[in-house]
């Protein structure tokens, strides 16, 4: 897990393979929560990203160690829940 004082607002969340997952809206506490556009049907609220999945912030991105496609499946709800769980 990189430093995630480094993280900050509007930084882009990538996926190891250079995919866009997200938008930085805020760091809480050992997660990142997204801007809700990046929420996709569940616009409606914030999802979260847990730092361990970042492996490096570089520049204005923040770089995760998994590739997107399995990145998006890791989103967390507010409560800690994986989004994934929740998907039929």
């Amino acid at each position: 897990m990189s430093d995630l004082s480094r993280v900050s607002q509007h930084m882009e969340i990538i996926g190891a393979d250079g995919v866009h997952i997200g938008t930085v809206d805020k760091v809480v506490g050992d997660r990142i929560r997204m801007t809700k556009a990046d929420s996709g049907s569940h616009s409606d609220h914030h999802h979260y990203i847990s730092g361990a999945l970042v492996a490096e912030v570089e520049g204005n991105k923040v770089r995760l160690s998994a590739a997107g496609g399995a990145a998006v499946l890791l989103e967390e709800e507010k409560d800690g829940g994986a989004l994934a769980d929740m998907r039929p």
